[in-house]
């Protein structure tokens, strides 16, 4: 069968469907099982994070608003109360990796690490303490995020979430 197009002659030759199978590489298996698992975690978390970065610029406004260090510190602890109440069993429910990824993903969302953000937000000794309780459970809240170093691949997939990819 022939069709003519633009003073061009195609020839049209319907083929069978063909479908191509290959077993993966150990290595490369591994590399994908790690990715697959890494794009997991970080869209159960990734939402975490955006609210958290937009609940920040809420409370900022709203402490801009206090008239002194008394009435700050009540609304803070409204705040808290309030996270709690909405959130502590979700984040609760989360693994280790999970965990540390969304405190890379809340410092690339606030542009604050978390210790920072509780430093500013519930005063040094706070931080401090929870800095210290963290560290026994192997977390680090002052852990920055490195979009073009060792966090590139979580970028990527944040990317993709953002983009409507994943």
């Amino acid at each position: 069968m022939a069709q003519i197009i633009d003073d061009d002659t195609l020839i049209i030759i319907p083929l069978p469907e063909y479908c191509v199978s290959a077993k993966l590489p150990r290595k490369l298996k591994a590399k994908f099982r790690r990715h697959s698992k890494l794009v997991y975690h970080v869209k159960k978390v990734y939402p975490y994070a955006r609210i958290a970065g937009i609940k920040l610029n809420e409370y900022e406004d709203i402490l801009k608003a206090a008239q002194s260090d008394k009435e700050r510190r009540q609304l803070m602890k409204q705040a808290e109360d309030e996270l709690k109440a909405e959130f502590e069993d979700d984040l609760k429910k989360l693994t280790f990796k999970q965990g540390l990824i969304l405190i890379k993903l809340v410092d690339r969302e606030t542009g604050n690490t978390s210790y920072k953000l509780v430093q500013e937000l519930r005063g040094k000794f706070t931080a401090f303490f929870w800095q210290t309780f963290a560290r026994l459970f192997g977390y680090n809240l002052k852990v920055e995020y490195d979009p073009l170093g060792a966090d590139k691949e979580i970028e990527d997939i944040v990317v993709m979430i953002e983009n409507g990819q994943i």
